[in-house]
């Protein structure tokens, strides 16, 4: 059949099923899962997801179509808008996988470099710059930055929000880049 009369067809069925035919809503949902299905599987192996990624992909793409089907403007052609409903779909999946390359360690340490070791501050610079901050700068920063605890840590002990930590963080952070700047010039 060819793409066109078949996308008609899906088409003449959709608006069926939009006027309460449960029939023509089986027949489309039949007809169109495995052109999802290959379109989900070719766009999924573009982006190195796996399989089961790209079957998620088709039952998220059939429960969109599900939840939207009133959406779909019925004077328009019913394939562009399922071909964008595979692609929101399959972008969502990838922002929630994140753009991960897995590359075994063994396979790469014999080319990775040792680490510059880093200039090393003086604890007499550090409680130099550390002593134009406010007390409880001071404490975030110290807590943080210097003994490496995590802003829920910190938090509790501080007895703040962990939201009121970021903040005092992040303007601690540039007060110290104004101070250290100042103070190389």
């Amino acid at each position: 059949m060819h793409s066109r009369s078949r996308e008609e067809e899906w088409a003449i069925w959709m608006r069926a099923a939009i006027a309460g035919d449960a029939g023509a809503y089986r027949r489309f949902l039949e007809a169109v899962t495995p052109r999802v299905r290959a379109m989900a599987r070719r766009r999924c192996e573009q982006f190195g997801a796996s399989a089961g990624d790209w079957e998620d992909v088709v039952q998220e793409v059939l429960l969109t179509i599900h939840l939207k089907r009133g959406t779909w403007d019925q004077t328009r052609p019913i394939g562009p808008w399922i071909s964008t409903i595979v692609r929101n779909k399959l972008i969502d999946s990838l922002r929630r996988r994140g753009r991960r390359v897995m590359v075994p360690i063994e396979d790469v340490v014999d080319t990775l470099e040792a680490e510059a070791p880093a200039d090393s501050l003086d604890p007499r610079d550090l409680d130099r710059m550390l002593g134009h901050l406010k007390d409880q700068q001071r404490m975030i920063v110290k807590s943080i930055s210097v003994e490496g605890s995590s802003i829920r840590e910190t938090a509790d002990r501080l007895r703040m929000t962990e939201g009121a930590v970021r903040v005092a963080l992040h303007r601690a952070l540039k007060a110290l880049a104004a101070f250290y700047r100042s103070d190389a010039g």
